[in-house]
């Protein structure tokens, strides 16, 4: 049940674009955050009655490697699409320090000029070291800036490397960032982020075109080979398709923004067009349910009052070699009544 404070943040969400739901946006991404088990509770009746009024944006995803300027691309996207009409809500996940826990959240900070406008709404939420580049209540933080009436919401990911690919599961595009002299032809081909991009840029073009270009030969060859052992949509010439293509332009110059922006909107008309939209956002909700599950059952684990009674005993026996961590493992797990693998 909803109390007096939720409701009246719900309001604010949802009525016309203000300060006061811009206050509303940030507190109710603030209570998804928050580790209290009430607020918890809180978030999910806030998130339940906002529900009816999400789903109306078009989700994009962004990744790539630390210095490849998703920061300023993002930025420089948002300008050119309010000055459309859209309201833009970026999400950016701040990596989190595995020794003081602490993070940076400076991507405001390098969005100065799309964070004072309107329109625009930037929200640095740390990854707390959840993997996959993307932070632990970045599904939430999207529906509540759908209900606020943003229709483009821009995720950007940690980018740490090869394997940071839980953004794609969330979004309804995902874009993959590259350098110039990111790596050569070999390093095109490898397998991972690459293959499950819907769409290339290969950034920074203004540093060295020529260079650009051929990673742009490189990466559209090894696209095409990948399509042929891997997602067969990717190997079919079906114009009602979309197929993975690469692109160049220069974020900080704003050359190839509107490029961008016409590759989307076609990958966007083709995808509603062919019904993998809805399909591909159905399976997103059924993995997402999934993945609170295993959050959920590991808290569990840990604050069940038999294994914190054991952990101490057999973690100390682990760590002078007087058991496996299998053998470990399956006595915790057993001593909550279950029997496992």
């Amino acid at each position: 049940m909803l109390n007096a404070a939720d409701q009246a943040l719900i309001h604010d969400l949802v009525g016309v674009p203000s300060l006061s739901q811009r206050r509303a946006l940030a507190k109710i991404i603030t209570l998804l955050e928050s580790t209290r088990l009430d607020h918890r509770k809180r978030a999910d009746e806030v998130l339940n009655a906002l529900l009816p009024k999400t789903g109306k944006s078009f989700r994009i995803g962004i990744s790539g490697v630390p210095g490849v300027g998703k920061s300023t691309l993002i930025e420089t996207l948002g300008l050119y699409l309010i000055d459309k009409g859209h309201r833009v809500a970026v999400l950016a996940i701040d990596p989190t320090s595995s020794l003081s826990g602490g993070s940076i959240l400076g991507d405001k900070t390098r969005m100065e000029r799309l964070s004072v406008l309107e329109n625009a709404f930037i929200r640095p939420s740390p990854s707390s070291l959840t993997l996959g580049g993307v932070a632990e209540k970045t599904r939430e933080a999207m529906l509540v800036a759908e209900a606020a009436g943003f229709d483009v919401v821009i995720v950007e990911t940690v980018g740490v490397g090869q394997s940071e690919i839980a953004v794609s599961g969330m979004t309804d595009m995902f874009v993959l960032l590259q350098l110039p002299n990111a790596g050569d032809d070999l390093q095109a081909i490898k397998k991972g982020v690459m293959e499950i991009a819907d769409l290339i840029v290969i950034n920074k073009v203004d540093l060295d075109p020529n260079a650009a270009m051929r990673a742009q030969a490189f990466i559209t060859s090894s696209l095409r080979l990948l399509g042929f052992q891997g997602n067969p949509d990717h190997a079919s010439h079906d114009q009602e398709f979309w197929h993975p293509t690469v692109m160049t332009m220069s974020a900080l110059e704003g050359k190839g923004v509107p490029e961008l922006w016409e590759k989307i909107l076609h990958f966007q008309h083709l995808q509603k067009t062919n019904g993998k939209f809805d399909v591909r956002r159905q399976q997103q909700a059924g993995a997402w349910m999934w993945d609170r599950i295993e959050a959920g059952l590991k808290n569990a684990f840990r604050n069940n009052v038999a294994v914190q009674e054991l952990l101490p005993t057999l973690t100390a026996q682990v760590n002078q070699g007087r058991m496996t961590a299998s053998v470990a493992a399956r006595r915790l797990l057993e001593s909550m009544g279950h029997e496992f693998f």
